[in-house]
């Protein structure tokens, strides 16, 4: 039952980061680290298949395979979400530039006309 909550709040720590600010250098160190357990773990898990059975019934779920299935779930969850502030945050940044090209390409023309009617004809 214990882990069931866990999950839950882990679920719910991912609508909050959902909501939080952009990503700085300390989430990538976060997400770096957590990926790097998650590979260790999937290593941990191939060459002791029984271990994960052992820690589904430690932590009451039935099987292993369930244990990996939720945790699964949640995984996916979280890189959904993960890429979807990414995307805005690029979108954003995206319109931004383009933005400032648009304004620095009026500036130009400004000038170009600017010099034309200057220049001695």
């Amino acid at each position: 039952m214990w882990f069931q909550i866990l999950l839950v709040l882990v679920l719910v720590g991912t609508a909050v980061y959902l909501v939080r600010s952009t990503p700085n250098a300390k989430h990538l160190a976060i997400r770096r680290l957590v990926v790097f357990l998650g590979l260790a773990a999937g290593v941990v898990v191939v060459l002791a298949p029984g271990l994960l059975t052992r820690m589904a019934n430690a932590v009451g779920i039935g099987r292993g395979a369930d244990l990996l299935f939720y945790v699964a779930i949640v995984a996916g969850l979280v890189y959904v979400v993960n890429e979807y502030k990414r995307s805005v945050q690029l979108s954003r940044a995206n319109t931004q530039l383009a933005r400032e090209l648009a304004l620095a390409e009026a500036r130009l023309q400004d000038r170009i006309a600017e010099l034309e009617r200057k220049e001695p004809s």
